[in-house]
């Protein structure tokens, strides 16, 4: 599609950024990425917290740039907060890293659990919502609780701001049974490829926000003498499917998008072209 638009790409996998992980992220390759410029690739190095607001700010900036010389720009990538910053916008909300870090420590020392009864308390309808497994969610929330004496979901008002440009949305619809079989391969081929070299080598980041993502943090575990490799290897495949479940239903609130049957990438691509009537 990019080829065809003689345009560039933008990435919004929020994983994708950081230039140190690379099998357990699957990017795309550079003969995938030949002829194409990409952007949010290799980015950032996993030192440097890239948020949902950072990415906004610092993908506009690329978007004012290339709309001189494009008519149109492709954004692929599963991070829904990420894509939903980018053409939407992020309420404002306060922040606090001193306070952040306070409760990285926290859920590092005692776990994710010690800080659900507070988030159940005080924001039952984020409670209710939020992916109770993500220490990156569930610490945010509970920092502008904190800091406001408000809850989260109330200051979340999800008012989009105006942007220069229109958007599409297309989105790959898989079966579920082929996307769950495709999902299982993917974490087997990046295991062949060298995942668990690389989580070794990662293994002082652990604690990192980068670090706390599928296919990380079971190998982590694992490494910890606290699981088998056979058991988190299946938790990798499992989590992953969960994740890919979460993914679905964050993209089905955009009644706008228009799901693509998954085939082959030249049916694929006509058929969007269909959409556009380009």
């Amino acid at each position: 599609m990019a080829k065809h638009f003689s345009t560039v790409i933008l990435s919004a996998d929020s994983r994708q950024f950081y230039t140190e992980l690379e099998i357990g992220t699957a990017k795309p390759t550079e003969t995938d990425q030949a002829g194409v410029k990409h952007y949010f690739i290799d980015s950032h190095s996993i030192t440097e917290e890239i948020t949902a607001a950072n990415y906004e700010k610092q993908a506009l900036e690329v978007l004012e740039n290339e709309f001189k010389f494009h008519d149109n720009i492709i954004l692929v990538g599963g991070s829904g907060m990420f894509i939903d910053a980018l053409c939407f916008g992020l309420d404002a909300i306060p922040a606090s890293k001193t306070l952040r870090d306070e409760l990285t420590i926290q859920v590092n020392k005692f776990g994710l659990r010690s800080l659900l009864p507070e988030l159940e308390e005080k924001d039952p309808d984020y409670f209710s919502q939020v992916d109770k497994k993500n220490a990156m969610r569930v610490i945010r929330a509970i920092e502008v609780i904190r800091l406001t004496g408000k809850s989260y979901s109330s200051l979340r008002k999800a008012i989009p701001k105006e942007r220069a440009f229109s958007i599409k949305r297309f989105v790959i619809d898989h079966p579920r049974e082929k996307l769950y079989e495709r999902i299982n391969l993917r974490v087997d081929q990046m295991l062949e490829n060298g995942l668990l070299e690389e989580v070794k080598k990662l293994e002082k980041f652990k604690d990192l926000s980068a670090l706390r993502t599928v296919g990380y943090s079971e190998l982590f575990v694992f490494l910890e003498g606290k699981s088998t490799y056979p058991d988190a290897v299946e938790l990798i495949k499992q989590n992953s499917r969960r994740y890919a479940k979460r993914q679905l239903t964050w993209f089905r609130k955009h009644t706008d998008a228009v799901w693509i049957p998954q085939d082959t990438k030249e049916l694929m691509s006509a058929r969007i072209l269909e959409e556009l009537s380009f």
